[in-house]
């Protein structure tokens, strides 16, 4: 059985010897001071670029489509550019994930 590391989207999924369970998503609560930010064509359908940008770590890619869940399906293929996301802040993203 694989362990995840707390920066996995799959780390609070249940998992068996034989399979891992349905995706289980944590939430990023919105902050006052998360910021606005229009995706630039440098970030369509790469957010793991944008994600080593900001927090220096391309797995926490996943962040963005569960903090924006009403814009994001895909996390990939709906970061288009022209869309503005709210980012969450770095402290907000360690807080939620116990680093």
């Amino acid at each position: 059985m694989t362990t995840y590391s707390k920066t996995s989207p799959y780390y609070s999924t249940e998992q068996t010897a034989s399979y891992l369970d349905v995706l289980s998503l944590r939430s990023f609560p919105s902050q006052k001071d998360d910021i606005l930010f229009t995706v630039t064509a440098q970030y369509e359908n790469r957010p793991d670029l944008l994600a080593y940008d900001l927090y220096n770590d391309t797995n926490l890619w996943w962040v963005f489509a569960v903090r924006n869940r009403s814009i994001i399906k895909d996390p990939t293929f709906d970061l288009v550019a022209g869309i503005q996301i709210y980012l969450p802040k770095l402290e907000t993203i360690r807080s939620s994930l116990g680093l």
